[in-house]
């Protein structure tokens, strides 16, 4: 079982799905645009991963910047924002039963199939 947090409109989130497909795996598909992610399975994908919140951020956004985030703010306020602003979630994220990984570059979630 695999689950893709998904924006159709990026085109990283789009090769990361085919990827995904042509290794024969059909995931759930959540378009976390749709259907934000709450504040607390932000946290578990993020302690999944092995990486920090800031991985997760996508700073150049306006919103991020409006919000005063970067890389270096709290890891806290990072998934606040996040789980508040569900644009601010860097795309796409895949999670198996192996782990979490951002599908950036896509071929990054090969690791958790």
């Amino acid at each position: 079982m695999a689950t893709i947090y998904h924006n159709p409109r990026c085109s990283k989130s789009r090769e990361t799905l085919k990827l995904l497909e042509e290794a024969g795996i059909t995931p759930e598909v959540v378009l976390y645009l749709e259907t934000p992610v709450s504040r607390d399975k932000l946290a578990e994908l993020v302690a999944r991963s092995g990486q920090p919140a800031a991985a997760f951020l996508r700073a150049k956004e306006a919103e991020a910047k409006e919000l005063g985030l970067t890389a270096n703010s709290d890891p806290e306020a990072i998934l606040d924002a996040i789980a508040t602003h569900p644009r601010l979630m860097e795309r796409p994220v895949v999670e198996t039963e192996k782990g979490v990984a951002l599908g950036r570059p896509p071929e990054a979630v090969k690791a958790v199939l």
